[in-house]
């Protein structure tokens, strides 16, 4: 008898290390996760990637306290990056590579695919698949994967409360005035936290900030308008001020796994939807990328690289970085490996795990191509790109225009070597084109009605839901 309850002890420990004998290990030895999907935040905003003006203590500390990414990638704009979060696969199969329901220029010269409307049902997300294990689910903030009969009740998600906006009315929140989005919302999970901590939990909160349109509480506004300003950086104090709200969201979520007890058994990652949006259709001008080049709505790296920072103490090293790039939709395999859930069976995933870059940051992934498709105009004209290595390529589909960049000697893609290298254009290109093949991605026809002096022209939501 003792025998057997030493093997058991054993197997035990093994399923909780290697995350693949969950259905053996007791509900305890499995990660909680917590995942916190920013909206528009840029890679050159947090304090901890550089920024002096504004100020986000708390994520730096989760980031001192695990990895902290470099050149971790999204969608180019949010819709597509959800897609591929929620399904580990490239939103390119679904027809999300615009957000829903995409800008409309009637007169450019490529009529862009049609945004499809919705994530399908059939697709099995990570919330169903851990669900189905014995995990709770919860869901709060920007879904805007279909509205309704497709929101994250129907895929996945036990508790849901859905809110799109940095404010909320009082016929929403129930209470007497007007609250903030990012301080409802945190409330939210902490309850969803207190309320299922006997159990493994998965919680995502996806927050509005710091999407447009800016505003924050008065007294942050007074406390960064009193602030220098970061020489090269637009230094909005409404912007900073919103930001500094969803670094107190972080916290409020990281104060209460400590208070609670169950910071060192949860999985807690921070990353954003999509790069920085630089500037309103208007000229406006929201944030900078620097040194990146470009921005959402762009395959430049300014509009796909973003923040990410990952913690769990004992797995995750503390203080470290990881150079290694990864992508949003690497997180669907990564929780399931953590959490000991196997696949799922009818649904191949195009991310892969980042369990041994989480173990040892400075370990390096059997991927090593990472490809985005974007048919559509935004804050750019339709293109595609393939990143492969160090060397990235971007094709324009309006003139097939090449431009290449070595990411390692040029982070700001100011050196376009296509001409100095066209083997290797012509390679990457090709490499592209065979992917979009394998993925069905679909793309822009000649428009009949073009018209460069009407190019720019949008059609269809007002101009306040066109910077989605």
């Amino acid at each position: 008898m003792k025998r057997d309850k030493v093997l058991i002890l054993a197997l035990l420990a093994i399923g909780g290390l290697s995350g693949t004998h969950a259905t053996q290990s007791p509900a305890r030895l499995r990660p909680n996760i917590v995942l916190i999907l920013a909206d528009d935040l840029g890679w050159a905003d947090l304090s901890g990637f550089g920024n002096t003006f504004n100020e986000t203590p708390r994520l730096d500390r989760l980031a001192a306290q695990g990895v902290r990414f470099t050149q971790f990638y999204a969608g180019p704009v949010c819709s597509p990056t959800r897609a591929n979060l929620q399904s580990g696969q490239d939103q390119a199969r679904f027809g999300i590579t615009q957000h829903i329901p995409g800008h409309r220029r009637p007169f450019a010269k490529l009529i862009d695919p049609v945004v499809s409307p919705h994530l399908p049902r059939n697709v099995e997300t990570f919330a169903e698949r851990l669900r189905a294990s014995g995990y709770a689910t919860g869901y709060f903030g920007k879904w805007h994967l279909g509205g309704e009969g497709y929101g994250p009740a129907q895929q996945g998600w036990d508790v849901v409360f859905e809110h799109q906006g940095n404010t909320v009315i009082p016929e929403v929140s129930g209470s007497a005035g007007t609250r903030r989005a990012a301080e409802l919302l945190a409330g939210k999970a902490v309850a969803f936290i207190e309320a299922n901590q006997n159990k493994p939990f998965l919680l995502q909160l996806s927050p509005a900030a710091v999407h447009v349109p800016i505003s924050t509480r008065p007294e942050l506004l007074k406390k960064y308008s009193a602030k220098k300003p970061m020489p090269g950086y637009p230094s909005r104090p409404d912007y900073a001020g919103l930001l500094e709200e969803l670094d107190e969201t972080a916290g409020r979520i990281a104060d209460a796994l400590d208070r609670i007890g169950l910071a060192r058994n949860t999985l807690f990652i921070f990353v954003s939807d999509n790069g920085g949006l630089e500037h309103l259709q208007d000229g406006t001008i929201v944030t900078s990328n620097t040194p990146l080049r470009g921005e959402k709505g762009s395959l430049y790296e300014g509009g796909i690289r973003v923040p990410a920072i990952v913690r769990w103490p004992g797995v995750v090293p503390a203080g470290t970085v990881s150079d290694t790039p990864a992508s949003t939709m690497d997180i669907y395999p990564t929780l399931l490996e953590l959490a000991g859930v196997p696949a799922p069976e009818n649904q191949s995933l195009d991310g892969v795990t980042l369990a041994p870059v989480l173990r040892n940051p400075r370990a390096s992934l059997s991927r090593d191509t990472l490809y985005w498709h974007l048919p559509h105009y935004h804050h750019s004209t339709p293109a595609g790109a393939i990143r492969r290595g160090h060397w990235k390529l971007i094709e324009f589909f309006e003139t097939g225009a090449l431009q290449l960049y070595n990411l390692r000697d040029d982070l700001s893609e100011r050196h376009d070597l296509a001409a100095e290298h066209p083997q290797k254009a012509r390679e990457l290109r090709s490499a592209l084109a065979a992917w979009r093949q394998q993925v069905g991605a679909r793309m822009p026809t000649p428009n009949p009605m073009y018209d460069p002096a009407r190019a720019n022209e949008l059609a269809g939501p007002p101009a306040r839901a066109r910077e989605r």
